[in-house]
């Protein structure tokens, strides 16, 4: 037998979070603490027995989160990746996560594996595998691939056997699968061709696995509703080639759990040796459901209707389901007795204690020099080496082309430029990364002992590689400054994800001050603001007269009777709000930095030295972006990598709190706050008429939940007031 306890509610689906829900939910070193990640730019430390969070932190706006955050059971130290490659490592004592251990890497992360008796590994897009410690000692390091081109991991899972980890993953290539397994104690890594029984037109919706001392036993659950049991070795063959595509047969074990028809909010985990718990509708038309399955037995053990929804996501930690029901986190406790026919067919007239199911706690286990994945030895010289290196800022030592290094220190920029295009178009070595950034660093001290010297072309073909960060090279946008190189900072403000808040309010400066006749003989790249220039509005600003899109109306004033409001016409719109304040190169340059990443703390203080007329003028040039995304329903700005309606707002919101003393007392800003009053108090209003509705709409759900309850003919009144 089976049962599903009652079930709470640890949070609501963070804001950030996606349409897929949350990243993960990972356990912390102690039993009831589980780290929350969304999909955005947050993770959260939360005690699940008293329902309430621990920790909470964030990457700076415009970075996004790319894996889960984890546990070193190790070290007690968090670990997370944020932009594919950037690693992250803190503590519970940490508060900003700007100011933590950071370590840039070569290749892009697809997820890090944190179990007890063992360091966390960390498993690229591209398949190979590295122990943490062996990886922060070397971030820069050549990352080998591993699968085949247009290979994609799907799935991934670790486990202790035998006191070592053994991972596993799954990838996708033209609906063909295979798995790859990896024992961290050997170098052999194994590849299966997941063959395709009856089901060979289904597509894969899920995947779980466990693992006992001679096989994995990989279930999936299939688009036709059925659930399929693989068997792969744990003891590879002692023959590489066999090792290398080796082909298993998938077997029915579970026959329609699911509708056929779910394409969303589907999953499975197994629970214990004879139990998985299934997500998704029994049924096409009914809703998705929560059942424990007895495998042994074929029988369906307990089930619970998800009235809210799910995801399609669901966690298992000890004697707790993890989920999304709707636009919370929920907990659900179960318990599942010993298998026995009389348990699966519900006939037992004495429930048992159900067994505690815990993950092994191992000790120390031998090293792996290949992969790096040691023992737990030195750890306090490993923490001070880390120190250091947040410190120092301390580049690996990689060898460089001496022959180009050379060349910079004494040829022409022309010379430079050919012994450049030279050096890219040979391949690659492991080290390119570090190379690019003793070239620029080399072109860099130049420039500072000959100001004559400025390799410009040689430097925008420098950035446009993709490899270069702030950190790689901090002179480069000091440099651009201080040349008034606004094309340069523009790109530098595309690519590099790590640019101080004090560079950025100065590439801003120069972007608000200098001239339109010098900006209109600049090359700048116009791609963000296709579809609106430095004219009049199209004709639709000037002739509307309804209520824009979002309610807001730039002219109204009063907002004492909002039903009045919303159907009176606004009055002319001035042209000052169908315009654009600024020619569409400066707001190309500016929209570059709406779309850089900053931390509101460290930027207010540098948004103070801008003079008040640029701020206004940034504010006139927000204000008509925000009008401009307010033509369509969709709140969104034409071209290729507009700014986004938050970015907008949150940019407003900067100025006004850095600045708002000094603007008010300006003139030309009068009109300007004026309008920003009239937008807020009307966004106010709005919502309040929101909220009535709201009220309503519940009142009709209550009466089509009580539609069953009715007899065949019935006349009812409905008021709402």
């Amino acid at each position: 037998m089976a049962a599903l306890e009652q079930e709470f509610t640890l949070s609501a689906v963070p804001l950030g979070a996606g349409p897929d829900g949350l990243l993960g939910v990972e356990q912390s070193d102690k039993t009831d603490h589980f780290l929350v990640t969304d999909s955005s730019r947050t993770v959260i430390l939360y005690k699940v027995s008293d329902q309430k969070p621990l920790g909470s932190w964030s990457v700076k706006q415009g970075q996004i989160i790319t894996c889960p955050a984890v546990c070193n059971f190790q070290t007690g130290e968090y670990i997370v990746v944020h932009d594919n490659r950037v690693l992250r490592l803190w503590t519970n004592e940490d508060v900003n996560l700007d100011k933590v251990f950071k370590a840039t890497l070569s290749a892009e992360v697809y997820r890090i594996h944190s179990i007890q008796g063992t360091e966390p590994l960390v498993l690229f897009k591209e398949g190979a595998i590295r122990g943490l410690e062996a990886l922060l000692a070397e971030p820069q390091q050549k990352i080998e691939t591993v699968i085949s081109e247009e290979e994609v991991i799907k799935w991934t899972k670790v486990f202790m056997v035998f006191r070592h980890p053994l991972l596993i993953f799954i990838t996708e290539k033209h609906g063909n699968y295979f798995a790859y397994v990896q024992k961290l104690n050997s170098r052999v890594l194994s590849k299966y061709t997941l063959l395709l029984g009856q089901e060979e037109k289904s597509v894969i919706q899920s995947f779980t696995a466990s693992v006992d001392r001679k096989f994995i036993s990989l279930m999936s659950l299939n688009s036709d509703g059925c659930i399929y049991e693989t068997l792969i070795p744990i003891h590879p063959s002692d023959d590489p080639e066999k090792n290398h595509n080796q082909r298993v047969v998938r077997s029915l074990l579970l026959r329609t759990v699911v509708s056929g028809n779910a394409r969303n909010g589907v999953a499975l985990t197994i629970l214990d040796q004879d139990h998985i718990a299934v997500l998704g509708p029994p049924l096409p038309a009914s809703k998705e459901c929560l059942s424990i399955w007895n495998t042994k037995f074929q029988t369906l053990q307990i089930s619970k209707e998800l009235p809210q929804g799910t995801s399609g996501q669901l966690w298992y930690y000890g004697e707790n389901l993890f989920m999304l029901h709707g636009k919370l986190l929920s907990v659900i406790p179960y318990k599942c007795e010993v298998s026995s026919l009389a348990g699966a067919l519900g006939k037992l007239k004495h429930s048992q204690d159900p067994g505690t199911h815990t993950m092994p706690h191992f000790v120390n286990w031998e090293a792996s020099q290949g992969y790096g994945v040691g023992s737990q030895n030195s750890e306090s010289s490993k923490r001070v080496l880390r120190r250091r290196k947040i410190e120092a800022s301390v580049q690996p030592d990689v060898p460089v082309s001496k022959q180009l290094l050379s060349a910079i220190k004494k040829d022409s920029e022309k010379h430079i430029e050919v012994e450049l295009r030279k050096f890219l178009a040979i391949k690659r070595t492991p080290d390119f990364h570090t190379v690019i950034g003793d070239i620029v660093m080399g072109l860099l001290g130049r420039c500072k002992t000959e100001p004559s010297f400025y390799p410009r072309n040689s430097l925008m073909q420098l950035i446009q590689m993709h490899v270069l960060s702030y950190s790689l090279c901090p002179g480069l946008m000091e440099v651009a400054l201080e040349k008034s190189d606004v094309q340069m900072l523009q790109l530098c403000l595309q690519q590099f994800p790590d640019i101080p808040e004090a560079v950025t309010c100065a590439c801003l400066k120069l972007f608000l001050s200098i001239g339109d006749n010098t900006l209109q003989e600049t090359n700048v790249n116009m791609e963000s603001v296709s579809g609106y220039g430095d004219a009049v509005q199209d004709e639709k600003m000037e002739a509307q007269t309804e209520v824009l899109q979002n309610g807001f109306i730039p002219e109204e004033d009063n907002c004492d009777n909002c039903e009045r409001e919303l159907k009176e016409k606004p009055q002319d719109t001035k042209e000052e709000t169908t315009s654009c304040p600024v020619i569409p190169k400066r707001a190309a340059l500016l929209n570059a930095i709406l779309h850089s990443a900053y931390s509101e703390t460290f930027i207010l203080p540098h948004l103070k030295d801008i003079p008040a007329q640029h701020i206004t003028l940034f504010l006139q040039y927000l204000y008509f972006l925000y009008l401009k995304c307010s033509e369509n329903a969709t709140m969104t700005l034409p071209g290729i990598h507009p700014p986004s309606l938050s970015q907008i707002m949150d940019w407003i919101c900067l100025l006004l709190d850095a600045n708002f003393t000094v603007v008010v007392m300006v003139p030309e800003a009068k009109r300007l706050l004026l309008s920003l009053y009239k937008f807020v108090k009307s966004q106010i209003c709005i919502c309040s008429e929101l909220n009535k509705i709201e009220v309503s709409f519940r009142e009709l759900q209550k009466l089509n939940q009580e539609k069953n309850s009715r007899e065949l003919y019935s006349i009812e009144v409905l008021e709402l007031f």
